[in-house]
């Protein structure tokens, strides 16, 4: 017997419900914890980054600022939350990049085929369910598109993906080696919220 599916508004409000519930949990940490828990992810962003930029600039992509950039966005509390928010950021970056360059091929510098492009990338990642990723794809829509950039879309496109790449792995590597550490600095349980 199947489920019957939820109204949409329902879905979105339940949502929206469960998104103040975690602001409220987060609101609900002492002074101290939020100190430590805020410490401990900046330590993490900042190791990630510069993982990420070295990385970069290790394997001759000269924008090493990408996978810093990627690398702050996707550092969380903990690695489930990290490989989440790497997938969607790699997902996203394909699917801009992807929508971006055929966008670019078809109508070279036209506002009209940015717009058109920025919307299809985001409601081809909400069809899939990876609204998330939406996000990345809109800004890899635009940075493909409107970004000045020497060489063609699509070597710009996949330096960027691997840009992408470099940062997610970067804070995914930062964050598995830092659990444990944190775990034994801040007790048996960890930073609140951390579960990996």
């Amino acid at each position: 017997m199947s489920e019957t599916p939820r109204p949409l508004a329902e879905l979105l409000r339940r949502v929206e419900q469960v998104g103040e519930e975690v602001a409220q949990l987060r609101r609900a940490l002492s002074r101290r914890d939020r100190l430590l828990t805020g410490l401990a992810y900046a330590l993490r962003a900042a190791a990630a980054a510069a993982l990420g930029y070295y990385g970069a600039l290790a394997v001759g992509l000269t924008q090493g600022f990408w996978a810093a950039i990627t690398a702050i966005s996707v550092t969380q509390a903990s690695y489930a939350e990290v490989s989440h928010s790497s997938r969607d950021q790699f997902i996203g970056a394909i699917i801009g990049g992807v929508v971006g360059i055929a966008a670019a091929a078809l109508v070279h510098n036209q506002f009209p085929a940015y717009a058109l492009a920025l919307v299809v990338g985001l409601t081809l990642c909400w069809m899939l369910d990876l609204g998330a990723a939406g996000r990345v794809a809109g800004v890899t829509v635009t940075i493909v598109m409107l970004v000045p950039h020497e060489g063609t879309f699509l070597q710009f496109a996949l330096f960027r993906l691997g840009e992408v790449v470099l940062g997610a792995v970067a804070a995914l590597l930062v964050t598995r080696l830092s659990a444990p550490i944190e775990r034994r600095l801040l007790g048996p349980t960890g930073l609140p919220g951390d579960h990996s």
